[in-house]
């Protein structure tokens, strides 16, 4: 089975974790953290995203930096659908 990540922050998703539509479905795509009733819960930029999420990264991810964490953020979030071509 494939792993399916937010496509807006990149965070592993798990059934609890979706977000949801406008009409209160879960969406398919977005994590309850990064999209709520068929809006985004986060306006800014695709680094700014990146510094929000180092933290949370670096904890569940015991001895990764936060350089390392911007790094590969900076890798992968260019590849969500969220950040493509921007």
């Amino acid at each position: 089975m494939d792993q399916k990540f937010c496509q807006s922050c990149g965070m592993p998703m798990e059934n609890a974790l979706y977000g949801t539509e406008a009409d209160g479905a879960k969406s398919k795509e977005y994590c309850k953290y990064c999209y709520e009733r068929g809006r985004f819960t986060f306006e800014g930029s695709m680094e700014e995203m990146i510094e929000l999420c180092v933290r949370p990264m670096v904890e569940s991810n015991p001895g990764m930096s936060g350089q390392q964490a911007r790094q590969m953020m900076g890798r992968f979030l260019p590849t969500l659908k969220r950040w493509q071509g921007r």
